[in-house]
Formats: structure tokens, sequence, C-alpha cells
């Protein structure tokens, strides 16, 4: 069964950091993109970061840049989002997702396109 579950999240004030974990499971040796995001209250939901799990190239949204990190630990099929300095507008609830690589096997891109976790969330106090 595929699960992502993330965890991290909290009450921080401005200026704070925090680290947020996604935790893979059921597509072990399958490759894919790791993506957050995240969804305010009464927003869309928006791309903050990415990376790819082969060649490691790293994905930020303009509002992150130079301020949070995205990393991953592949022998424990887990990714992290390391948030510094942050702000009261990343408030939200923040998601992982996969998308599945298009050169996977078929067995790869059912398990891992469009996979999201359940969320956590992150509140930041000015």
């Amino acid at each position: 069964q595929v699960q992502l579950v993330e965890s991290g999240g909290g009450s921080v004030q401005a200026g704070g950091s925090l680290r947020l974990s996604c935790v893979g499971s059921g597509f072990m040796g399958c490759n894919y993109v790791l993506s957050w995001y995240r969804q305010a209250p009464g927003k869309e939901r928006e791309f903050v970061s990415g990376i790819d799990k082969i060649s490691g190239n790293t994905y930020y949204a303009d509002s992150v840049k130079g301020r949070f990190t995205v990393s991953q630990d592949n022998a424990k099929n887990t990714a992290y989002l390391q948030m510094n300095d942050l702000k009261p507008e990343d408030t939200a609830m923040y998601f992982c997702k996969t998308s599945s690589r298009p050169d996977n096997s078929r067995f790869c891109r059912d398990h891992t396109d469009n996979r999201w976790g359940q969320g956590t969330q992150v509140t930041v106090s000015s």
C-alpha cells in the first residue's frame, strides 16, 4: 500500500525554523520527484519545493528561495524540508507529493504518480 506521511509541523514565531519530513512506503526501488506544496485557508494549493530522487536536482518557489532547503535520504525513503526565517505568510498546511518519472516501470508509475500525504500544519506568528 502506497503511503506518504508528513511530520514536523508546529507553531513558531516569525524568524524561527522547522524541519518537515515526508516518509514514503509502498514504492521502494521506484524513481520519482518529491514535491512539497502548501495550502493556506481560502487559498489554492501552491508549489513550494521539489527534489528529483535520481539527479538530486532541487526546485524552489521564488517565495521560499534562500530560506527553505529540500533534501532526501533515499535509503530511508524520506524527504525533508528545512524551513528557516519563517514568516507569517508561510502559515499553511504542508503536503508532500510524488510524481512518477517518465522512465519508470508500469508498477512504479502506478505507485508513485500523483500520490499525496495527509499534510502537516505550520503556523507562524508575528
